[in-house]
Parts: C-alpha cells; structure tokens; sequence
C-alpha cells in the first residue's frame, strides 16, 4: 500500500502532524511519500494507492500559502481520483466559529468532488483544547492504518 501525504501548514504544525503520520505508517509497513510542496505532477507520478491531508486553517477560513497552488491546480485540472481513499487530518481553533477547521474542509470538499473514498472521518483538531495536536491525533492515524490494511 502506497500512501501519499501532503500538508498546507502556517506555523508548521499542521506538517509536525503529518511527520508523525508518516512515521506511524512507515511504522506499520506503508510505503510513504510526503510531497513537499505538493504538486499535481508529484502526486500522479506518485501513483498513491492513498491519500492523506494534514491542513490547519488560516485568516478567515482560507487554506494556508503553502498549499493553495495546489488546491487551484486540483481544482482546474481535475484528475479523478475515482474510490482512491483518502483521509484528511484538519486543524482549526474553534473560537472562530463557522470557519473552525475550514481549510481541511475545503481540501476533504476537493478530494470528494475528484470522486475520492473518504475512509474515516476528518478529525478536527481544536487548538484551544491540545497543545499537543501530533499525539491527539495518533489514534485517528491508527485508525486510518487499520483501515488501508484492511482494502
């Protein structure tokens, strides 16, 4: 199983969430690669059996610099990704109300229109509970494993 992950960070948490992603799953026996920065021409040369998204939320609901490029090539270049599962580790302070984990909402959206498997979920990670999102999110991401390994 072939896992793809890649990650829209501001501060880099979002990308310390996604390293410990990948770890636990090279840890369990995936073959994975972190696109950084991310690209459509990376990811179909990929070939991923999966996906994997780790996004935090910037301004009003926006995706972060990082990954926005990517989110527009997704989105005008449309390359199906017809049943491929794909999971989406979203993070977000929730005292911003309506727009609380917006841009992985936004790239979970993307991943759906491009006709993507959603596998489990998307965990929300709230900044004003955890000041430790890469463990909180540890059981999700076994979770997740369990799951690829069990296609």
């Amino acid at each position: 199983m072939h896992l793809v992950i890649f990650s829209g960070s501001v501060f880099g948490t979002a990308d310390e969430v996604a390293d410990v992603a990948a770890e636990r799953c090279r840890a369990a026996g995936l073959q994975v690669t972190y696109l950084k920065p991310a690209s459509v021409d990376a990811l179909l040369e990929a070939n991923a059996d999966a996906l994997l998204a780790c996004c935090s939320t910037t301004g009003m609901g926006e995706l972060p610099a990082n990954v926005q490029d990517f989110f527009y090539e997704l989105e005008s270049r449309f390359p199906l990704l017809t049943d491929k599962p794909f999971g989406v580790i979203a993070l977000g302070d929730a005292g911003y109300g309506d727009t609380f984990c917006q841009g992985g909402e936004q790239l979970r959206e993307l991943l759906l229109e491009l006709q993507g498997r959603e596998l489990v979920p998307m965990l929300r990670l709230d900044a004003a509970e955890t000041v430790t999102p890469e463990q909180d999110a540890e059981p999700w991401i076994d979770d997740f494993i369990a799951r690829l390994k069990s296609l």
